[in-house]
């Protein structure tokens, strides 16, 4: 069975994918370079602190005797991450050996943030002009409410009660990979698309954002400018109000676009409107494994294969129906059970047990969560061995053989198609034989030149 898989990028690996001189110009903002040493591994942080007041280029030997012999793997690894990202550049010197320098454009942005201390381009606004600002638990329930708002619009329109702004030409971007679309039919999920759904938010965040950078040309809009503006934006304070009026029109763009997937909530008062960065936004400059949102789980499962969910989501409800038998909803619930027939059809749809398992780990409600494991084992177990049952079978493409003149040419096709490794079966008594398709042009030469 075919396996799709997609990659959700985060920032850093944008910013490495850059040509050079849009990184250099990236760099010269402070908290940019703030934003990459984050996001570096723990020893290419060091070595970053360590260099970043030296001019002169490091050999490589002397970076190498740094680190103790059982932490070369993670030197080696450290130093590809700063070259990937133009933090270090790699050279030559006249006794051609290997050098490291760090970025002279970053070098300075870091060197006057650390020095001087930095500050954002606009102030949080004062209370007496803000008023009634949301708490953190309200911000956090808008975000997640409104990122759910866009997946199931995303993927059902229909069961959207009321649709975001966002254009349909900026939705299809979104829908590209995840919905397949054919004349007069209904969109359908592609494999990517089942995926997509299973991931937990802060993947499925990082794969929308970069389909949102990845087609920001297109729309007339610098990806450089879009990537500084968004980890500035990171370094916002999460429930502190900003004021729209210190946004250029392209920011206040992008802002009302952010709005609509929840990564900033848009307030209007007597006396202006303001952002209010929410945790999505801010988890923006971290890396997938580094980020601690993780919205509440919410599925029970038992021994029998029950599945208990206890969520008022239609988006949790269409989830679970990708691999398992929805039998009836209430207000506050939704029961079904996981059944071989909806576990094929999961299967068929490009879903692996993985997966679901991991789906069904991740989303385990509190009450399940402590125990080990969260998800019963012999339900785990029996999910992997119903994918295992369709994986017995390898489909290949094949031609038939029969009706041969006589044993003589039937033991030739077969001598043939085994010295290109292309027999599959033979059938000596009836004389039957099947081919590979890429060897049946040679044996059907071989005929040809029997008769």
């Amino acid at each position: 069975m075919p396996e799709v898989r997609i990659i959700a990028k985060n920032f850093m690996d944008m910013v490495a994918s850059m040509p050079a001189m849009k990184l250099d110009k990236l760099y010269e903002n402070g908290f940019i370079c703030e934003a990459i040493l984050r996001s570096l591994p723990p020893l290419a942080k060091k070595y970053v602190v360590q260099m970043l007041h030296i001019d002169v280029p490091v050999a490589a030997k002397l970076l190498e005797e740094w680190v103790l012999p059982d932490g070369v793997s993670k030197h080696r690894v450290a130093i590809d991450r700063l070259v990937q990202l133009r933090v270090f550049l790699e050279a030559v010197d006249r006794k051609n050996e290997k050098t490291y320098k760090v970025n002279p454009t970053f070098q300075r942005s870091l060197q006057k943030l650390l020095v001087q201390g930095g500050t954002l381009p606009r102030e949080s606004m004062p209370s007496n002009i803000t008023v009634r600002l949301p708490t953190l638990e309200n911000l956090e329930a808008y975000a997640l409410q409104q990122w759910e708002c866009f997946l199931l619009q995303l993927i059902s329109p229909s069961q959207v009660e009321k649709p975001l702004n966002i254009s349909s030409s900026l939705m299809k971007v979104f829908q590209r990979r995840i919905l397949s679309h054919r004349d007069k039919e209904a969109p359908k999920l592609t494999e990517s698309g089942f995926q997509f759904l299973l991931m937990d938010t802060n993947a499925q965040l990082w794969y929308i954002i970069r389909e949102y950078i990845s087609n920001s040309e297109e729309r007339g809009v610098e990806a450089a400018e879009l990537i500084s503006f968004m980890l500035e934006l990171s370094f916002h304070v999460i429930g502190e109000a900003y004021s729209i009026n210190t946004l250029t029109d392209f920011q206040s763009n992008i802002i009302n676009d952010l709005a609509d997937l929840g990564l900033v909530k848009l307030q209007q008062g007597r006396k202006g409107s303001w952002f209010i960065p929410t945790k999505l936004a801010t988890n923006l400059s971290m890396s997938l494994s580094d980020s601690s949102s993780r919205k509440q789980g919410f599925v029970v499962v038992e021994t029998n294969f029950r599945v208990y969910a206890y969520s008022t989501s239609k988006l949790h409800c269409e989830i679970l129906r990708l691999f398992s038998k929805v039998e009836y909803q209430l207000p506050n619930l939704i029961v079904g059970a996981i059944t071989k027939e909806s576990l094929y059809n999961a299967f068929e749809n490009g879903i692996t047990a993985d997966q679901i398992v991991s789906f069904l780990q991740q989303n385990a409600h509190p009450r399940v969560a402590e125990r080990v494991p969260s998800v019963p084992e012999n339900v785990t177990d029996q999910i992997r061995l119903w994918e295992a049952d369709l994986n017995r079978v390898e489909m290949t493409e094949a031609y038939y053989y029969d009706e041969f003149p006589s044993r003589d040419v039937f033991e030739g096709a077969c001598d043939c198609a085994r010295e290109w490794n292309g027999l599959l079966w033979e059938d000596s008594k009836k004389m039957h034989m099947v081919v590979k398709t890429e060897v049946h042009p040679y044996v059907r030469d071989f005929l040809r030149r029997q008769k």
